[in-house]
């Protein structure tokens, strides 16, 4: 059990999709919970990231941090950061980010696994994306 994350929303926060994930009550498993669609160039949804927190019933956020394969901060870890001082500012809940490299990676392999096909199927390969992040952050914190 993991009540550091339980109800948590996990955002895989990118330039065409936002990939959701949320936990269970007790923070031990981590289910894909839909995606937005991002239009690139415009301001960050934060209002509709809040609200499907709020249809949730998610009592915080983990989102993944994007950094580069050392593991190193770029100008997109920068953006995430401050979309993850936006939310804890307008919600005043406990938002946490957690290292997401190779998460699209492992998604895409589940999805190919399973004998499926990513075409037009990019928002759910998203959530699955979030679902792994928060899962892994639910198994190391446990």
């Amino acid at each position: 059990m993991n009540a550091a994350l339980a109800r948590f929303l996990a955002v895989d926060y990118g330039r065409k999709r936002i990939g959701f994930a949320i936990s269970d009550p007790l923070g031990m498993i981590a289910s894909p919970a839909g995606f937005l669609v991002r239009r690139e160039g415009k301001r960050p949804p934060i209002t509709k990231i809040i609200a499907r927190a709020t249809e949730l019933g998610a009592l915080g956020y983990l989102i993944g941090l994007p950094l580069d394969q050392e593991g190193n901060e770029t100008g997109w870890t920068a953006e995430v950061r401050a979309l993850g001082a936006e939310i804890s500012k307008r919600t005043g809940m406990a938002v946490r980010f957690y290292d997401e490299r190779f998460t699209t990676a492992a998604a895409l392999r589940t999805v190919k696994e399973l004998g499926e096909s990513t075409r037009g199927r990019k928002g759910d390969v998203d959530a699955l994306s979030a679902a792994i992040l928060l899962q892994h952050a639910l198994n190391v914190r446990n």
